[in-house]
């Protein structure tokens, strides 16, 4: 068997092996190691002289020496002390009482609460579950459709892994070596018009058919203005303001994405104090899944760097290279094809898998078609929000379905997930016939 042969070989074994259930990273470390050590093998050679264990402490220190990956863990603390700080009910009722006079109206609240907090929080299942808590019994409760309802929170709930400060995007940027600075430029407006398609969608359905989404009585949460500015102050501003303080920094050239990420961290620390959440266990807590998530991630990273490195070295990123120049495929095809497959991996894979291990497959074909990694990287951003609404491996509809009223069947959480999924591609759609939705906050900002 020749080295291009082993190579796919070890590709597919790989593939197979997640299939049954083993550790991502562990068996990626261990595929690379083994046919590492067939390819770096020399007679004579005594068992640890073997070039591929130089090569994983390579990698490994090569992680954990990136100052991009610095940012993941703040943003991670950051999230999880905004998520034990209790703002998520005051934030959905101040919103609630200051959409009331628009068409499904609890249902837009929700998604801006959802936007919001995935905004500030990045991780989905917290945001898809604090939420199926909160505004889901009190949706159904109102009597708005339950399907609707369940898309409308697993859609609002994956945002965050688009919007900035997004860890999906500096991981993206650690992998194909660009600028987190740029890439959250560019993601803003394909991600604001996302969301703005999600309401756009709720509001002409509650107009179309308001038996989906009946209006609150009209004695129901009224207020006066100012009392509803007041309540907007105490739960809207103060989150959006950390949000954008972090986010600006970065943007503005104020401070790197790691400078602006503990400047986050410290403030989502001041933000759970204020609210008067803050307590040792709740820190305790926040630190445990912090080291306990960037683990993942910082194992995910070596044992990916190691496996792409011995797979290039056995020649099958150059076959994988021969056979995609074979087809003869111009920019647009090449590009609907890589985001046709990544979309199929989003149903067994999660984000964080498909980002480190395959899309470096596609990276050096990029250049070849005159794209751009940052264009390139928003429309896998804008694809892997699929990923957490398409059956059968829907996670925002499991994690709804955990903490959903029993008579909310699954099946009826998928099709309340479908339509905002065909949201997704008319952004991506979009994205595809207008470039510069991607490209022109970046070059005001920095230039071309």
């Amino acid at each position: 068997m020749s080295d291009p042969q082993l190579a796919l070989l070890m590709l597919g074994l790989f593939i197979f092996i997640i299939m049954l259930g083993f550790p991502i990273a562990f068996t990626l470390m261990a595929m690379g190691v083994a046919f590492g050590f067939y390819a770096y093998f020399q007679v004579g050679q005594s068992f640890f002289d073997n070039r591929v264990f130089y090569l994983m402490s390579q990698n490994t220190f090569s992680v954990m020496n990136s100052d991009i990956l610095v940012a993941i863990p703040l943003f991670l603390f950051m999230g999880y002390m905004i998520e034990r700080s209790n703002i998520l009910d005051k934030l959905f009722l101040s919103l609630q009482v200051a959409f009331r006079r628009v068409p499904g109206a609890m249902a837009i609240a929700a998604l801006v609460t959802c936007a919001l907090f995935a905004t500030a929080t990045g991780i989905v299942g917290a945001v898809v579950t604090l939420m199926g808590l909160l505004a889901f019994p009190a949706m159904l409760k109102a009597r708005y459709d339950q399907s609707l309802s369940a898309g409308v929170i697993c859609a609002g709930g994956t945002l965050g892994i688009l919007i900035p400060p997004s860890i999906m995007l500096i991981v993206y940027a650690a992998t194909a070596g660009v600028s987190v600075v740029k890439l959250y430029a560019a993601a803003l407006i394909p991600g604001f018009l996302l969301a703005g398609l999600y309401m756009v969608y709720v509001v002409v359905l509650a107009i179309l058919k308001p038996k989906l989404m009946p209006p609150l009585p009209r004695d129901q949460g009224v207020m006066s203005f100012f009392a509803v500015v007041l309540l907007l102050l105490k739960a809207f501003v103060p989150l959006a303001a950390l949000i954008m303080s972090v986010l600006g920094a970065i943007l503005f050239g104020l401070a790197t994405p790691s400078e602006a990420a503990a400047i986050g961290a410290l403030g989502s620390v001041v933000l759970a104090t204020a609210y008067r959440a803050m307590s040792w266990l709740k820190l305790r807590e926040a630190v445990y899944l912090t080291a306990r998530t960037t683990a993942m991630v910082c194992y995910l990273f070596v044992g990916s760097w190691l496996f792409s490195s011995i797979f290039s070295y056995l020649g099958g990123e150059g076959v994988i290279k021969e056979f995609v120049l074979g087809l003869n495929l111009n920019t647009i095809t090449f590009l609907l094809l890589t985001q046709a497959i990544i979309f199929l991996l989003g149903w067994p894979l999660e984000w964080s898998e498909i980002i480190i291990i395959f899309v470096p497959i596609f990276l050096p074909l990029l250049s070849h078609f005159g794209v751009d990694p940052i264009f390139f990287g928003i429309l896998v951003a804008l694809n892997l929000q699929t990923s957490f609404l398409t059956p059968p491996m829907a996670m925002s509809a499991y994690y709804l379905k955990g903490v959903a009223p029993k008579e909310v069947l699954l099946s009826t959480i998928f099709k309340g997930c479908l339509p905002f999924v065909s949201m997704v591609f008319i952004a991506m759609a979009g994205i595809y016939i207008f470039p510069s939705l991607v490209h022109w906050l970046p070059s005001v900002l920095y230039g071309n």
